[in-house]
């Protein structure tokens, strides 16, 4: 009776889950099936269990059920081409499917054929190229140049690009006084004895190292001034847009070099170290003295100058070829179509000395005892 108490409370279950009353059928010609033969046991269990129909019912019914959960939670864990493939061909799809690199993919995915297909049609990418659909309904912006033509560049946009100030003073100098001022002055000069033995007369690869150690400090500052605010419940006055903006400027130096000058292999383990050494220890530099850091990128900057200056002699000697500027230079600063490397150099000359006015500029608001939130920022300063 207990095995049999057992097997009714396992019917039970099953025709709640899958309906599976069909699948009894009455047995009063057969009451040899009962364990015990007694009558009575009839009348408390008037039903035998057919196992070849349940087995089928299951294994329909297990498909159908495997299939509906794998529509419901596809998007979440799965690319969606993969679940909406899987949720069409049902349990024996997801049998032959590999599990492992499917599972917890990004919902954003490349698109099947048929979405190429509608993209193609609808003025997107060609047919032979993959586009990207995203889960969220998210889709690119369109952009156009001032003449309709198509914007190609994704790091930055047409409302971003400028015209450089060449008008600038490149010969200002800040002249160390104090003893602060005069360890930013001479560390900097002792970091430019290894680059010059290193890079020698080769400015193109020097241009590449330089701008990424410049593009360090206006990130940091920007960071550590963006969390000084949140902590303080406080506005920084621009400042953190205007060391944003910098970094951001220094980047796109270096994407602008990447076209000109093909880095080797031991330079980008060069990069690879001095960049993980020179981002810990100017974070610390910041937060132990703010008016420290910005000068010493002041004088940084001030060596960029001299750098890209020695560049312009070469090319003006013939020693090295002035080659046609890069697409992304003339779309960045607006230069003219037939520009050459000789232009991009003078552009990139001119926003390194407006980045040494401004680090100038917020040490000597931290030598006065002032924050930099009580200077507005020079925002879009070039």
């Amino acid at each position: 009776m207990r095995e049999f108490s057992t097997f009714k409370k396992q019917i039970s279950i099953a025709q709640s889950l899958y309906k599976l009353k069909p699948l009894l059928k009455p047995c009063k010609n057969n009451l040899s099936c009962h364990q015990n033969k007694n009558p009575t046991n009839y009348d408390r269990y008037p039903f035998v269990f057919d196992p070849k129909l349940l087995r089928m019912m299951m294994s329909r019914g297990g498909t159908r059920l495997a299939s509906s959960m794998l529509a419901f939670v596809g998007p979440r864990y799965f690319s969606t081409a993969s679940a909406r493939t899987l949720s069409n061909e049902g349990m024996s799809g997801w049998i032959r499917a590999p599990a492992v690199g499917v599972r917890c993919r990004s919902t954003l995915a490349l698109g099947d054929k048929e979405q190429e297909e509608k993209q193609a049609v609808g003025g997107g990418p060609a047919k032979d190229e993959k586009g990207i659909v995203s889960y969220w309904g998210l889709e690119p912006t369109k952009v156009t140049k001032e003449d309709g033509s198509a914007w190609k560049w994704t790091c930055f946009r047409p409302w971003e690009a400028y015209k450089a100030d060449l008008s600038i003073d490149l010969k200002k100098h800040h002249a160390p006084v104090t003893v602060m001022d005069k360890m930013a002055y001479w560390t900097v000069k002792a970091l430019r004895w290894p680059t010059d033995l290193f890079f020698q007369r080769r400015y193109g690869c020097r241009a590449m190292m330089l701008e990424t150690v410049a593009a360090v400090p206006g990130m940091v500052g920007g960071m550590l001034l963006h969390c000084k605010s949140l902590r303080g419940f406080e506005h920084s006055g621009g400042w953190i847009k205007a060391l944003l903006e910098e970094a951001e400027n220094e980047r796109m130096h270096l994407m602008t070099f990447m076209e000109v000058a093909k880095p080797r292999w031991y330079d980008r383990a060069l990069v690879l170290a001095v960049q993980g050494v020179f981002f810990n220890a100017y974070f610390l530099g910041y937060i132990i003295s703010p008016k420290f850091a910005h000068r010493m990128v002041g004088y940084l900057e001030e060596e960029a100058i001299h750098s890209y200056t020695e560049f312009l002699k070469e090319l003006d000697n013939g020693n090295i070829e002035n080659v046609p500027a890069p697409a992304i230079a003339i779309d960045y600063w607006r230069l003219a179509p037939d520009s050459t490397l000789r232009d991009v150099v003078m552009v990139v000359r001119a926003d390194e000395a407006h980045h040494r006015d401004v680090n100038h500029f917020a040490s000597d608001i931290h030598y006065q005892g002032r924050q930099l939130r009580e200077a507005p920022a020079p925002l879009g300063y070039h």
